[in-house]
């Protein structure tokens, strides 16, 4: 989705593709040195001096060390209920998914090809709104038989990705409505809209109460949408720029 879907972050902006390469090759072959203050501040020096970092916030050794620490902890989590971890899956793509059982009776069955698609996810942070992502970093197998992957979100770093449950949180990203589309929707409907108040802009999933039909005019659909967001349950009367199709 091309509109822009803002959202608290920290000052650090996380770190480069390169960087988190370097990390987890790191990871795989230096054991629990990782958490060693001294080898964490060469590995923050060695970024602050590549020209990758260039014009970006300097790494501090603690935020190198936060990641080693989270993605250890992340690997004992999964141990305790997971059956099998796959290889990750490559930047930007959904591959690996595409091997992945539905669920625990079709362990034998593949879902189509997903390389080529788009998605959207859930954030379990910030009640319930949708992000686009921007690759699947991993996927794993839990004891239930459920899949979950660990989503990148769109201009987010490393330190902001979440384990997800690919049934209830990932969809195939959604679609702005055009004006000549708004005969399309019909009350009760669950679109995605953007939800616009003072301390933030956010896309939520909401349901269509009501729809009041008026002419269109020269600036396109004046057509007004009752909507009631699913997080919240409040209601609000929007135009049809804000709403996009859910795929």
């Amino acid at each position: 989705m091309d509109r822009l879907r803002p959202r608290e972050r920290q000052v650090f902006s996380g770190f480069t593709k390169a960087e988190i390469e370097k990390m987890e090759k790191l990871l795989k072959e230096s054991g629990e040195q990782l958490l060693n203050r001294e080898f964490c501040q060469k590995i923050a020096q060695s970024f602050n001096r590549s020209s990758g970092r260039a014009g970006k916030p300097i790494v501090k050794w603690a935020e190198v060390h936060s990641w080693f620490q989270n993605q250890q902890q992340d690997a004992r989590d999964a141990s305790k209920n997971m059956h099998v971890l796959p290889k990750a899956s490559p930047p930007n793509r959904m591959d690996g998914i595409s091997q992945m059982p539905q669920d625990s009776s079709k362990a034998g069955e593949k879902i189509p090809d997903l390389s080529e698609l788009e998605f959207e996810a859930k954030s379990s942070k910030d009640a319930a709104c949708r992000y686009d992502v921007d690759m699947f970093v991993a996927h794993r197998f839990l004891g239930t038989g459920e899949v979950e992957v660990r989503v990148r979100f769109v201009g987010f770093g490393a330190e902001e990705d979440e384990w997800l449950n690919v049934k209830k949180a990932v969809r195939q990203r959604s679609v702005p409505l055009e004006h000549s589309e708004c005969h399309t929707v019909k009350v009760g409907d669950v679109l995605l809209c953007f939800q616009e108040r003072r301390d933030q802009a956010i896309y939520y999933d909401a349901r269509v109460l009501e729809i009041q039909r008026r002419l269109h005019d020269i600036r396109g659909c004046r057509c007004l949408f009752l909507i009631k967001y699913d997080h919240d349950n409040t209601e609000e009367r929007v135009r049809l720029r804000r709403l996009c199709r859910v795929r």
